[in-house]
């Protein structure tokens, strides 16, 4: 069964504001059943904020409230496309046109958070060109000023998983080449699950959106 997003957060939520057992928990997280019951003793996911599967429509309501009264349960995971892997691709990533006019948004989000991307893994999560990316980092772009960096994920244009396995590659090779990271990037690079975690950021609104 896929983990929901963010799945230690939502363990935490899951302990602090329900009456399911550990192994419910634990089944629906894809966590060990001792490691809920350290959540609940206060020994791990210390100061790690709840996160609520169904204000984030990961969780039916009346999943829990089965749940609750079956200690037998198991919890359903509602479909989302962002939790879920998928198999490799041949040729590049086809974008909706529905989703086309959120790129530049997430373009600025992985060059503001996650500036160890280099453009071709920018281009494979979000389906963009080069040139476009390049606009966005030196601020060229003709709309740089009404453009808010959204997370991709949030957006739909890629998923958890792949957005992570990015963030690795490219940690990987920096590490493989002694690079080591500036102070700016220590400042700006937060890691997938802590910018979920973050509130909604504001979407692009007031403007002509791209095509």
């Amino acid at each position: 069964m896929s983990k929901p997003l963010m799945s230690k957060a939502t363990a935490v939520w899951l302990v602090d504001n329900t009456t399911l057992t550990f192994k419910q928990v634990a089944d629906f997280c894809g966590m060990h059943e001792l490691e809920v019951q350290g959540i609940a003793d206060g020994d791990v996911a210390v100061g790690v904020k709840g996160f609520d599967p169904v204000a984030s429509n990961q969780l039916e309501a009346k999943e829990i409230e089965k749940a609750e009264a079956d200690p037998l349960y198991k919890l359903r995971l509602k479909f989302n496309a962002a939790a879920v892997g998928e198999e490799k691709r041949r040729g590049p990533r086809y974008t909706p046109l529905s989703k086309r006019q959120d790129r530049p948004a997430a373009i600025y989000w992985l060059v503001k958070f996650h500036p160890e991307l280099a453009d071709a893994q920018i281009a494979r999560l979000v389906g963009t060109t080069k040139p476009t990316i390049a606009t966005i980092r030196d601020r060229t772009h003709w709309n740089i000023g009404n453009i808010t960096p959204i997370d991709p994920v949030a957006l739909g244009l890629c998923r958890q998983t792949e957005l992570d396995a990015e963030v690795q590659k490219a940690a990987k090779k920096k590490a493989a080449e002694g690079g080591l990271m500036t102070e700016d990037e220590r400042r700006t690079l937060v890691s997938t699950e802590t910018s979920l975690a973050m509130g909604q950021e504001p979407r692009i609104s007031g403007m002509d959106r791209l095509t």
